[in-house]
């Protein structure tokens, strides 16, 4: 396919939809076109449109390490993604009530960075209440037992700013972005995907169309929908004082891998707190395809004490504070929580991107890169991202604690 007159069609504007766009226009493709069913982008329906994502290179596998580093770079040097980008640290631990899943997680997700060059001098080993004190003095709580490391090279990116930065990138480099009218299915022309129809009955044609919708994905490529399932996570938010958010200022991203995690408050003073499990799908009873609901503005009722541990452990003074802007925060998980990049067998010009399983918005300087490899070359090379058959496993990954429930049975 030329670069200069192939057509290109990205359905969804979020974190893999705007990468891809951003990378293929870069190379010089001229005719890409997103579809987008917000009114916005930033959509409201991304799970990159949040406060922050945390960004660190910390993995039980060293390929996505290697990827991470690689992503960290572009983020602190890019003049697109730095402005984002705080480079504050990231606490890991475990609490002493920790499972040993989450403890053996943790030792090798530190043996994939300790003895890398790029992280000579920046990890710092937590054995005690004191060192946490000498890494987070505002951290309060007692955090008894509590044990880990502090990596330096770490932080988080503001996502919901980064995602707005790279659309008015994109459609500075000419992408057309169309937003407010949902996507209602692929067309084909016997097996040769040749466009889409949205639901105002406008029909959209490309040489080459990109599916990146996230965890809704089984909505229009229901064959997916065995290798890749809706799972969403609790998020809700504190208001703080001037005052507070002051005091709390530069604390690096802090994670007690069997609790939660949150960080530094906004410009705002909104303080962000998820707490940590194997998620919620929710699944339709027929099918057994889990995909997100209309609504998502809302959390289980089980995960508000679940975030008031995570701050009683940490933050104990704002323990008891009412939670703000609560929602639950879809992503699309595979069983190996490897992504999904590659062409839809049986279905000629149709490229798939799912499968960020939690770990993608890092990614967001490269994944479209990855993207244009495939377009390209025609096929997937790298084995673990290629189209995979057979069912996700319910949340048992090695890096997760507990069991993954469903939403219908946890209202």
């Amino acid at each position: 396919m030329s670069r200069a007159n192939g057509t290109v069609l990205i359905i969804g504007g979020g974190t893999f939809g705007l990468s891809t766009a951003y990378h293929l226009a870069k190379a010089g493709y001229r005719h890409i076109t997103i579809l987008e069913k917000a009114a916005t982008i930033p959509s409201p329906l991304s799970a990159g449109t949040d406060l922050n994502k945390i960004v660190r290179a910390e993995y039980e596998d060293p390929f996505y390490a290697e990827l991470a580093l690689a992503a960290i770079a572009e983020w602190t040097s890019n003049p697109l993604f730095a402005p984002h980008y705080r480079q504050v640290g990231y606490l890991l631990g475990n609490s002493a009530s920790a499972p040993e899943k989450s403890r053996t997680s943790l030792a090798k997700s530190l043996a994939s960075i300790q003895n890398h060059p790029a992280f000579a001098g920046q990890i710092t080993p937590i054995n005690s209440r004191e060192d946490i004190r000498s890494v987070a003095p505002a951290l309060d709580g007692s955090m008894d037992g509590w044990v880990g490391y502090f990596n330096r090279l770490a932080g988080y990116v503001r996502s919901a700013d980064a995602l707005r930065a790279m659309y008015n990138a994109v459609k500075g480099l000419g992408v057309q972005v169309t937003l407010g009218d949902a996507v209602v299915s692929l067309d084909y022309n016997d097996n040769r995907c040749i466009g889409a129809s949205t639901e105002s009955g406008r029909h959209y044609t490309a040489d080459t169309t990109i599916l990146t919708t996230g965890a809704s994905v089984a909505n229009l490529l229901p064959s997916i929908g065995q290798q890749v399932t809706g799972r969403s996570w609790a998020i809700a938010h504190i208001q703080l004082t001037p005052e507070e958010a002051a005091k709390l200022q530069g604390i690096p991203v802090t994670y007690s891998r069997d609790l939660g995690f949150f960080f530094e408050p906004d410009p705002t003073g909104l303080l962000k707190v998820s707490p940590s499990g194997s998620g919620y799908t929710n699944k339709n009873k027929l099918t057994g395809i889990s995909v997100p609901p209309e609504d998502n503005n809302f959390i289980p009722p089980a995960e508000d004490e679940a975030i008031r541990e995570v701050l009683r452990e940490h933050l104990p003074s704002l323990s008891e504070r009412p939670l703000v802007n609560t929602k639950i925060c879809w992503c699309a998980d595979t069983a190996d929580t490897d992504y999904v990049i590659d062409f839809v067998p049986g279905k000629e010009r149709l490229i798939v991107v799912t499968g960020d399983s939690g770990h993608a918005f890092k990614m967001l300087p490269l994944v479209g890169g990855w993207v244009k490899d495939v377009l390209e070359n025609g096929k997937q090379d790298i084995a673990r991202w290629a189209w995979k058959e057979g069912n996700s496993a319910g949340g048992e990954v090695s890096w997760r604690v507990g069991k993954s429930k469903d939403l219908k049975d946890d209202s």
